[in-house]
């Protein structure tokens, strides 16, 4: 086989593909709750949390070092929302949906057991199609 023919059935094989698709929707749906934290989240926070000065605070050791410990909590206070955000979205809410999903698609039993042969049966079925007693109703 040639190079090309090689790397064309390494491409299109089916999970090669689907990663590829799901890398490109976690970016947007990345996007989407980037957006959410910042333009609804983020201005509540900023509301209940006395001035914004905080993030920009610095330690200067005898070093000349500056260590950014403001932006750094800030940054770990925005992961935390982002990861808060993310857990009542798709663990809670997405979650409730499948559960209804599956409550929804578990139907009623098609067959039943013959008391006299444990056989499984029909569930309709008047007469066992192996022992040949009759079912109860």
């Amino acid at each position: 086989m040639s190079i090309r023919k090689d790397f064309s059935t390494f491409l299109f094989r089916g999970n090669i593909v689907d990663l590829a698709v799901g890398v490109i929707i976690g970016g947007a749906f990345g996007k989407i709750v980037s957006a959410f934290v910042d333009d609804l989240v983020m201005p509540v926070i900023g509301a209940l949390i006395p001035g914004g000065a905080w993030r920009s605070y610095t330690v200067e050791p005898i070093t000349g070092v500056k260590f950014q410990i403001g932006h750094l909590v800030g940054q770990m206070l925005d992961f935390l929302i982002v990861a808060a955000v993310l857990f009542a979205v798709l663990i809670k809410l997405v979650g409730s949906f499948k559960r209804r999903q599956v409550v929804a698609a578990v139907a009623a039993p098609s067959t039943k057991d013959c008391p006299e042969c444990l056989e499984s049966v029909p569930l309709a079925a008047k007469r066992c199609k192996h022992c040949t007693s009759v079912l109860p109703a």
